[in-house]
């Protein structure tokens, strides 16, 4: 299709990524509804999106928003990094391919915000039974005939086998499978799951729910379109306005518009169509549809610190996704589920600041990193336009480590992480800890605030709730506005403990089942 010859359709999804392919999927199984993806973002045939060996190429290519945060005091004055998928199938075309579901308690947090069951820990289990091709041990909790190809690494590096021991002598116990039982615990460790085909290849959601359905009439999929506003006419979204092929196109939406562009285009774009805080949107002389002045606020990451780092004693090139270990635990024993995640990472992995100061080896074959990570934050941040152009840049006011709870979790992982990598159980492989090492309190905080980054996790500006910064309800529609919807990460009223991937596959599901419902599908 050409931007020349564009159709009405039943239904507009706004971004194909990681919820919104899942969306277009289920919902193009229905062949009598007309339904079209509009795409900033290219096909992504190419080798570092389907070899899941080089997907850490992708970040600062073509393929990526590359967003970055304004100076976070936290981070000592310093810009955080916030790539973004930017290619069909979002950020599961362009991540670390790490398949984490999620926690009880998230989904406990999502059915009590939201006031709906349909979000709760017994149907999110359904809802990933529905999803998953998983060929890991079994078990009741998995799915084995859904679209997404869940597996475990193959032939792991042999420090994996060593940091689960060293995990598990700490009492955080060892599990075959992270997704099962231990999503009701109090921690676990384990190889990590990824979404991996047989053939040793990335499953993207556009790999899963799109491509089987590419020779249907009823599916659109226009790429390189960047989406600029919702058309609402009244009170109902009636259309998409977008840019293709360097010119300025409407799409009409018969039925319903969906809004799946992540948590910073979505909130930018409810933003640039009217809704949000009448005062952000008179400031920039846009038309106020809908005051919501929770449009773009509750910003929320995960912290990833890059962090201990060890060398080998005898080098070992990365393999598999290069992150095939984690583990997740408590900071404080008291807390009602685990608030870190630490990550292997196959490579020296450092920040701009800490990577020259410790003189770090390029070659990823010659050290490892236990990079410690934060996945309940307190610290809370928002997003800011700059001017009322889809043009104009979005500013991402982050805050992280602005809380001092969540200085002090990762000064507890950080040592935490020292001490595995320290381990006898560790020692066949370690050669010598490269960084931080043992550090003062005060000159290990101020290496806390130079090594803390993300796990690139951005979410939560559009909050699923009943409060007055909600911007959607349980249905996931925007409050004011008919025919309007968001199904991304953007909804998470806080965000899910553990990789995001497969909670935004999850809103993409329950998303399409509340389409269908409302427009009486079969």
């Amino acid at each position: 299709m050409t931007a020349r010859d564009i159709p009405a359709f039943d239904v507009i999804i706004c971004g194909g990524g990681a919820a919104g392919c899942v969306v277009a999927g289920r919902l193009a199984a229905h062949p009598e509804l007309r339904v079209l993806v509009a795409e900033a973002g290219g096909w992504g045939d190419v080798p570092e999106v389907r070899d899941p060996t080089i997907w850490m190429r992708n970040i600062g290519s073509e393929r990526d928003w590359a967003f970055a945060s304004e100076p976070c005091p936290g981070l000592n004055g310093r810009r955080a990094a916030l790539p973004m998928g930017r290619v069909l199938g979002g950020g599961s075309a362009v991540n670390g391919l790490v398949w984490a579901r999620g926690h009880k308690a998230d989904f406990d947090l999502w059915e009590e915000e939201s006031g709906d069951a349909g979000w709760g820990y017994a149907a999110a289990i359904d809802l990933y039974r529905r999803i998953e091709s998983w060929d890991g041990p079994a078990s009741p909790l998995r799915g084995v005939d859904g679209p997404m190809a869940i597996t475990l690494p193959k032939n792991p590096a042999p420090v994996v086998g060593a940091l689960l021991e060293a995990t598990s002598a700490l009492g955080v116990p060892q599990v075959a499978d992270h997704n099962a039982e231990a999503m009701a615990g109090d921690g676990c460790c384990a190889v990590a799951n990824v979404n991996v085909a047989k053939d040793g290849t990335r499953v993207s959601t556009a790999v899963a729910y799109l491509t089987p359905r590419l020779d249907q009439p009823n599916l659109t999929i226009l790429t390189g379109a960047t989406v600029r506003r919702v058309v609402i006419e009244g009170k109902r979204a009636v259309g998409v306005e977008f840019e293709v092929d360097g010119e300025i196109r409407v799409a009409r939406a018969d039925r319903e518009v969906v809004l799946s562009l992540g948590g910073v285009n979505t909130p930018k774009t409810l933003m640039l169509s009217g809704v949000g805080d009448e005062r952000e949107l008179k400031r920039h002389g846009i038309d106020v549809v809908q005051h919501l002045p929770g449009v773009g606020r509750n910003f929320q990451d995960h912290i990833l610190v890059a962090g201990c780092v060890f060398e080998y004693r005898t080098p070992e090139p990365p393999r598999n996704n290069s992150a095939e270990f984690t583990f997740f635990c408590k900071s404080d024993a008291s807390l009602p589920s685990p608030d870190l995640q630490p990550m292997l990472e196959e490579t020296a992995f450092g920040s701009e600041i800490t990577r020259p100061a410790y003189d770090l080896p390029v070659d990823p074959s010659l050290a490892f990193t236990l990079a410690p990570g934060l996945i309940r934050p307190k610290s809370r941040g928002h997003l800011e336009l700059t001017g009322p152009r889809p043009e104009d840049p979005v500013r991402i006011h982050a805050n992280f480590l602005s809380e001092e709870a969540d200085v002090r979790a990762l000064m507890i992982a950080l040592e935490l992480c020292r001490e595995i990598g320290n381990s006898e159980a560790l020692r066949p492989f370690v050669k010598r800890e490269l960084m931080p090492g043992a550090l003062p309190d005060a000159a290990r905080l101020d290496f806390l605030r130079n090594a803390a980054g993300t796990y690139f996790h951005e979410t939560c500006t559009a909050k699923m709730g009943r409060d007055a910064l909600s911007v959607v309800d349980g249905a996931l529609k925007v409050y004011g506005i008919e025919g309007l919807r968001v199904a991304d990460g953007s909804i998470m009223p806080a965000i899910a403990g553990g990789n995001t991937l497969a909670p935004c596959v999850l809103i993409g599901e329950r998303a399409a089942d509340l389409i269908g419902a409302d427009l009486k599908l079969r």
